[in-house]
């Protein structure tokens, strides 16, 4: 991470379209929050977001409808940023906006009591989201302890605890000028975007970012089934993995190649054993994951009930013979041809390139990684593939979730899993 006390500025210009995107992030996320106050940080964006200028709600909301804008707020475990788009002729309101949302928030007591229950009721929501319980679960009990397994969005206990000074004491020590990127795309202007990022950079305290907080997570060692108890359920969710890697590890572009030919695109072998010759579910992907750290290498697919238990039965046999053979060289061949195609289109606009060098920065990526994408893929030969799939691919090492009903599959689900280490059933609704 930087060490600059300045905060970056990052512009892509192009002027076909009277529109200009804005974002102001933060080196800085939900792994900043203390312990017992979770939600934090994700709870100080949307109030600022809300009180800008010390405004209320509706006042800001008339503001941004009548230049004919957007605003919204992002939190991550490892930043934050607003942003938004606005007309051209309105840039200059829209940055005064986004200045006072910064730097004059009035954080009033009200509104986050508002953000408070409006919070609780998403809460309540996901219960009704298998694939969110899911995910959440994975999450949990691949990372444990660690940040990337802490909620971002906070629980009711650790919202109760948040009051007005938590957060101006949290954006305190946030809100600094080497944590602070802001990135401008479309028809805008590079004096205006300098002067409108000065405006605010200028006004904040002169220190770098903030240290990171978050360690490379320990891979979980065994195989650890969580059984997500839900009732009346007909359809499973089902997802697998362990840990990642990241772009700074010398095989990770290898792995993403490969990654690709298992169960990265429709036609993969997973969606084709899965999905084409069993018909078991219309899904059937795998996902390779990042942030600042090593994330997740993941497996997702939501069979039917019944079929829940063969198809984890298959998906672990896939998992197995891909880390033993590795793929193909026709395989490769077709792979290669298909992401260099396809970077094309996430590249065509302003706004995306903008977005690629913002996560270079934010992810901590190698310097260029985007710009030497397609020679990076076309490099990787077959070898390098099979190794990384041989060396970074740990079958007998994974965090298993199933959201489904546990006295109708539990059983078979279980009896699925070869060498299970360890078992446990949470109901559906356990915070």
């Amino acid at each position: 991470m930087s060490s600059s006390t300045e905060s970056q500025i990052l512009i892509e210009r192009d002027a076909a379209l009277p529109i200009v995107h804005v974002g102001i992030s933060s080196l800085s996320g939900g792994a900043y929050d203390p312990p017992g106050l979770e939600g934090l940080t994700r709870l100080s964006g949307r109030l600022m977001r809300r009180t800008a200028g010390g405004r209320t709600a509706d006042e800001v909301d008339n503001i941004v409808d009548r230049i004919g804008a957007s605003v919204g707020v992002d939190s991550g475990t490892g930043n934050t940023t607003i942003s938004g788009s606005v007309l051209k002729r309105s840039v200059g309101t829209y940055l005064e906006l986004l200045k006072d949302t910064l730097l004059a928030p009035g954080l009033h007591a009200d509104e986050l009591e508002r953000l408070k229950r409006e919070t609780l009721a998403e809460l309540t929501e996901v219960l009704d989201n298998d694939r969110a319980l899911a995910r959440r679960w994975f999450l949990r009990g691949l990372f444990q302890q660690h940040p990337y397994g802490r909620t971002l969005v906070g629980n009711k206990q650790s919202l109760e605890r948040i009051g007005v000074a938590d957060i101006k004491r949290h954006l305190g020590e946030q809100l600094v000028r080497g944590n602070m990127i802001f990135s401008f795309a479309g028809d805008i202007d590079p004096d205006q975007a300098a002067a409108g990022a000065q405006a605010i950079s200028k006004s904040l305290p002169a220190k770098a970012a903030l240290p990171d907080p978050v360690k490379d997570p320990m891979p979980r060692k065994g195989r650890h089934l969580i059984f997500v108890d839900k009732p009346e359920r007909t359809q499973t969710q089902i997802m697998l993995g362990h840990v990642g890697n990241h772009p700074t590890d010398s095989d990770y572009t290898a792995l993403h190649v490969a990654n690709t030919i298992f169960g990265g695109t429709f036609t993969s072998r997973l969606t084709r054993e899965v999905r084409g010759k069993r018909g078991w579910s219309y899904g059937a992907y795998s996902s390779l994951t990042y942030e600042r750290h090593r994330q997740s290498f993941s497996l997702f697919t939501f069979p039917k009930a019944d079929d829940a238990a063969p198809c984890l039965a298959l998906e672990l046999e896939l998992l197995e013979a891909w880390q033993r053979e590795g793929v193909s060289a026709d395989e490769l061949s077709w792979v290669q041809q298909y992401l260099s195609r396809s970077h094309a289109f996430e590249r065509d606009t302003t706004s995306k390139r903008v977005g690629l060098r913002l996560e270079e920065i934010l992810s901590d990526l190698p310097s260029g990684y985007y710009g030497n994408y397609v020679q990076s893929i076309q490099g990787v030969t077959l070898a390098q593939a099979n190794e990384a799939v041989q060396r970074r691919i740990t079958p007998k090492d994974l965090v298993i979730v199933v959201v489904g009903t546990h006295a109708d599959i539990g059983a078979a689900v279980r009896d699925a899993i070869p060498d299970l280490a360890s078992e446990t059933i949470v109901p559906f609704d356990t915070p």
